[in-house]
């Protein structure tokens, strides 16, 4: 993925195992360098028991929003019988992965709502926001809604359905924390610091961006640059003082597009799903 004269930029994978060797591999496929590099790393819920109590509640409810991959994985882990997904429960979610995460979990594609789900051409965005107009014409007074969820997160789809009339509850499918690269993200990791230039950071979570400076104390960010999946990722990472940051959808072949587009300079009028270059403050 480079022009004449120009090295290719690799790319470092931040999402948490295993997900980031499937986006290596994915990548690879779209003749994109790549390296798993994870920010992140996902344990079971420490309450395994809610978990087993939100599956025997599961009947009762008219929605189950899923954040992430990870939660649709963790709670299915503890599906106590294996059966079908109940008749009527609409399954959610905002990102393609956690889309794809559903159906490799045997809920139907029709009771999934998912941003672009429908629209192979759909480039983002993937968030609450996006998700909300495939679900406002339910009639959510008095129904009962479940996020299934790490610790914390954002909460505006939960108030949206509360002002709706829905009763929301909550329950953590899997603790995130921090992961101590070794081995090949090692390797990475310290090819990355020796040469920024030839290096181009996936980002996909504001919360793995905070624990880079602990990660890499005295860093020179600005030397760095990055793709972020969300607004609130680049701004994250432009906090951080990341010289160069990308938006872009967190699809494969858009940040295939991206990395062969991207610039040493701005990028006028890219189309959506491609990345969008802003110079960090320094």
């Amino acid at each position: 993925m480079s022009g004449p004269g120009r090295p290719a930029l690799r790319v470092l994978v931040t999402r948490p195992q295993p997900q980031a060797d499937d986006w290596v591999q994915k990548l690879a496929e779209r003749r994109v360098p790549a390296s798993a590099l994870p920010l992140l790393a996902i344990a079971p819920a420490a309450d395994a028991g809610a978990l087993q109590a939100a599956w025997a509640a599961l009947p009762g409810m008219a929605l189950v929003m899923f954040v992430s991959p990870n939660a649709v994985a963790q709670f299915f882990a503890l599906c106590p019988t294996g059966g079908p997904w109940p008749e009527g429960v609409i399954a959610a979610g905002t990102g393609p992965g956690t889309y794809q995460a559903l159906l490799r979990a045997g809920v139907p594609a029709a009771c999934i709502r998912s941003p672009g789900a429908l629209d192979p051409g759909y480039g983002g965005p993937f968030d609450s926001e996006a998700l909300w107009p495939l679900l406002a014409n339910q009639g959510w007074a008095g129904r009962q809604a479940l996020v299934v969820r790490g610790e914390g997160g954002r909460d505006w789809l939960a108030d949206t359905l509360r002002q709706q009339g829905a009763s929301v509850h909550f329950v953590e499918a899997y603790r995130r924390t921090v992961a101590v690269p070794a081995g090949p993200a090692l390797a990475a990791l310290h090819q990355a610091l020796a040469k920024p230039h030839r290096h181009l950071w996936l980002l996909s979570s504001s919360e793995a961006v905070g624990h880079l400076p602990a990660l890499v104390a005295g860093q020179p960010w600005p030397q760095h640059q990055a793709l972020a999946t969300h607004a609130r990722i680049a701004a994250a990472a432009r906090r951080l003082g990341f010289g160069q940051v990308g938006l872009v959808a967190p699809l494969p072949d858009a940040v295939a597009q991206a990395v062969l587009a991207w610039p040493r300079g701005a990028l006028p009028g890219l189309a959506a799903g491609t990345a969008s270059i802003q110079s960090a403050p320094l």
